[in-house]
């Protein structure tokens, strides 16, 4: 073990004490890999079976996972300290966030009127009255509206159905590459991420059917504006994806649209085809505000059973202010138009820096939504190479997991005449490296 953190402890909960604080703290970073069992249990004067049983407890928790013959070593995303994107540098155009243009936002002005007393906000979680609005949204899409419900943000969704309906160990299929806080997110409930290929079009239907082949118990994808690809379902591909679940029946389908109203392609969603378990959920930070921590769900009855019964159990509700604010937005004809002309402007910014990157014979993936995917060889090399240039992009190692390197750009501020800068420094940081590293 190549660190001067030293493991203590004589029980199995000591020992998985000792390494947690390892974690958190820094001393045992991602990556390190922990002493053979035997080897411990002589360092610390305890039994291989204390050592074993503190080493299931990590793996369990997402802060640790097995690697056969490579042993145990600390996880890319421990549960006790998810990897955050690196800060940006004093100085850089930062394109590696991946958030809307503060301009292409409504002002957020909350509700004049507070909740007034006391009364059973469980009784009545949801306002009516915004729950016929989200009707009004999802519904012309297609999907199914029976079912609704709210919670705070997808990640909170997503994370309370997976904890509700899964146990440490079982499957999840992912996006790869996909969403750096979902991968990190299925790391942390301990289990076990299964990758699916994506492309222009979505996840691919065979290396999804391989998925379910390992008997995963929940398939995770973005029908558009996939992050951080940028591929969005074509009716073809939704098609052959459903043909594909319903050999599944059992398997919960997660459905996150979670840039939607901005994301400039129309929304094909598996919620059509008669699947057995499935939730399709919507956020509005995209384009509404990031600090409106609010999420609509249409859902099987099943599922919306699960979840409610645990928000109930825990934060109860969504707050009946936050969502008064959701519904004034969602309802002010000024709001609809700013995200009409958010839309328009997304596209038009990410198709320029297409259009320049492949003026320049440059790969880049991104059909829908404000992110680009550009593959490269040399993750590091590109990232650092355009630092020099005072751009800041994300380097893809956060996104993947058996996929090829790359990096993402977000371009929701990007200005067509910088997306001209931007597709020339980034060719002249390829031609640095091929002189560097060898065509």
């Amino acid at each position: 073990m190549a660190t001067q953190y030293g493991i203590s402890g004589t029980t199995a909960k000591g020992i998985a004490a000792s390494v947690e604080r390892g974690v958190s703290e820094g001393g045992l970073e991602p990556g390190t890999t922990l002493p053979p069992v035997r080897g411990l249990a002589d360092e610390l004067g305890v039994s291989p079976g204390t050592v074993a049983t503190a080493y299931k407890e990590l793996r369990r928790r997402g802060i640790v996972v097995t690697r056969g013959r490579g042993g145990t070593v600390v996880a890319a995303a421990p549960s006790v300290a998810s990897r955050r994107p690196p800060k940006v540098p004093e100085g850089l155009r930062d394109l590696a966030g991946g958030h809307p243009d503060p301009e292409l936002l409504p002002h957020l002005v909350p509700p004049s009127r507070l909740s007034p007393g006391a009364r059973s906000h469980r009784s009545t979680p949801r306002l009516a009255r915004l729950e016929d609005a989200v009707r009004d949204w999802l519904g012309p899409d297609g999907v199914p509206t029976d079912h609704v419900t709210f919670a705070h943000g997808a990640l909170d969704l997503i994370g309370r159905l997976l904890s509700v309906e899964l146990r440490p160990g079982d499957g999840v299929a992912m996006e790869d590459p996909g969403y750096h806080h979902l991968l990190d997110l299925v790391t942390a409930l301990g289990l076990r991420t299964v990758p699916v290929a994506v492309d222009d079009e979505g996840m691919l239907p065979e290396a999804l059917r391989g998925a379910l082949r390992t008997g995963v118990r929940a398939v995770v994808c973005s029908p558009r504006a996939q992050n951080p690809y940028g591929g969005g379902f074509s009716a073809e591909r939704r098609d052959a994806l459903v043909e594909v679940l319903r050999e599944e029946p059992d398997v919960l389908v997660v459905e996150n649209d979670h840039a939607s109203a901005v994301a400039d392609a129309p929304l094909r969603t598996l919620t059509t085809g008669c699947l057995g378990r499935w939730v399709h959920v919507r956020t509005v930070s995209k384009f509404l505000g990031t600090d409106l921590r609010w999420a609509a769900a249409a859902c099987d009855p099943t599922t919306l059973a699960r979840h409610d019964g645990r928000l109930l159990l825990t934060s109860g509700w969504v707050s009946h202010l936050l969502q008064e604010t959701v519904y004034g937005l969602m309802t002010d004809d000024g709001t609809r138009a700013l995200v009409a002309r958010a839309q328009e402007t997304y596209r038009l910014r990410r198709r320029a820096l297409v259009r320049e990157l492949a003026g320049r014979g440059i790969e880049a993936h991104g059909v829908s939504g404000m992110n680009l995917w550009v593959p490269v060889r040399d993750e590091s090399a590109v990232v650092n190479g355009l630092r020099s240039y005072r751009w800041w992009v994300a380097a893809g190692a956060r996104f993947r997991l058996a996929s090829g390197p790359g990096v993402r750009i977000s371009v929701a501020d990007l200005e067509p005449a910088d997306a001209v800068r931007l597709a020339s420094d980034f060719a002249a940081v390829l031609d640095e490296s091929e002189a560097t590293y060898g065509g």
